[in-house]
């Protein structure tokens, strides 16, 4: 709320088995809001949850006052933090997308007549006028955004075919991607003690000298009940992550909560179909921590990376990760693949870099590249020995 702007007077808490039909809460906690609405000079209400069209219409007719749920908080806190043309359109389309089912009108009373014989009557309402408008607009940003997912790709593939390996910040919101990416990188992005302030994806180059470049993505933090609006708004954003060679999993060590905070993070990669990504957990803001503590996170998270990007502490152990996981072994393989088996082409341009591939009569001629400990599932197609070299690869 304090992100969004808002000074919070009170806060209520009910616990219910099953939401109430008609007000998501009872009767009896309506009537203590009204009473705080009345003695604290309350405008507004907040739920910490999603609320269904009508509970919404309900709430505001029986409290004389505006209600959001948490959805509509969220993309309120987007919208001030979208700044590039892309963020814009995706807040936009996830806006309108929560706000089409809780249109309200007022039905025939708004109702445009119609003229000439057999179009006497109702005509169509302000409602529907309003409807039908928000669903041309969404087709508009649907189509601005799908286009924009294209360029995305074709930028994606270029990359891939330059083999420049791409890693991912991920993790909840505040949690520190920014300030690690600046890290890492010498970046100057934007850093801020707010929820969401970093929405606009951001990829910087760092040059490695003779191992060559590698891209850090840092993209918009992710949160409990992510709302799937702004999951499908941003899905060329997210694709980026699921196109990523390496995931680093960014956590707030000084968080009290952190298995539910762990939890929300993969709950969202799951939907996005990034969970299996190789993925590096790293425990950031460890200069706030106390030596118990740490002690304490270290020994129930051995294979994590403890690191504060603030003060640099633990930067050089992430750096040796991130490039000990980018250069495992890679295999190249000549494959012939039937023409019935293209989910096997497939796999090969979703989990390696195919170099080239060619029809001939009796199937895919294919050249590629993958990693090692998946290259053993290609053998049936091999046309030569796994053992031999790049150098000698020739179609």
């Amino acid at each position: 709320s304090s992100t969004a702007g808002a000074m919070v007077v009170d806060k209520i808490i009910q616990p219910k088995s099953s939401p109430d039909p008609k007000f998501f809460i009872g009767k009896g906690k309506v009537e203590e809001i009204k009473a705080t609405i009345t003695s604290g000079g309350v405008n507004l209400v907040i739920f910490d949850e999603e609320l269904s069209a009508t509970q919404q219409h309900n709430l505001q007719k029986e409290l004389g006052i505006k209600v959001l749920d948490r959805t509509a908080l969220i993309l309120d806190i987007f919208a001030q933090h979208a700044h590039s043309h892309e963020g814009k359109l995706q807040v936009e389309m996830a806006q309108l997308t929560y706000l089409l089912p809780r249109l309200k009108g007022r039905g025939t009373e708004m109702s445009r007549l119609g003229g000439g014989i057999g179009t006497r009557g109702p005509g169509e309402t302000k409602l529907e006028v309003d409807r039908r408008r928000i669903r041309k607009r969404i087709k508009t940003l649907s189509d601005r955004l799908e286009q924009l997912g294209v360029n995305r790709s074709i930028q994606r593939k270029k990359r891939k075919k330059s083999r420049v390996p791409v890693v991912s910040i991920v993790g909840y919101t505040n949690a520190g991607k920014s300030t690690l990416l600046n890290r890492l990188t010498g970046a100057r992005a934007r850093v801020e003690d707010k929820l969401f302030s970093t929405l606009d994806s951001s990829v910087k180059r760092l040059n490695r000298g003779q191992k060559g470049t590698v891209l850090f993505s840092d993209t918009v933090g992710f949160i409990n009940k992510l709302p799937h609006q702004l999951i499908a708004s941003f899905k060329s954003t997210l694709e980026e992550i699921k196109e990523s060679d390496l995931l680093l999993h960014i956590v707030d060590a000084t968080n009290a909560d952190l298995g539910n905070y762990l939890r929300a993070v993969e709950e969202v990669l799951t939907e996005i179909g990034a969970i299996n990504k190789k993925t590096v957990l790293v425990f950031n803001k460890i200069d706030l921590l106390d030596r118990v503590a740490l002690a304490r996170l270290k020994e129930k998270y051995p294979e994590a990376v403890f690191i504060s990007a603030q003060e640099g502490t633990g930067i050089d152990n992430l750096t040796t990760m991130i490039e000990k996981v980018l250069e495992e072994e890679r295999v190249f393989l000549r494959l012939r693949i039937p023409f019935g088996e293209g989910d096997v082409l497939a796999t090969l341009h979703d989990k390696g870099y195919v170099v080239k591939e060619v029809y001939g009569p009796e199937g895919i001629d294919v050249l590629a590249e993958v990693p090692e400990p998946i290259a053993g599932s290609f053998q049936k197609y091999s046309t030569w020995p796994f053992s031999e070299t790049y150098s000698n690869l020739k179609m």
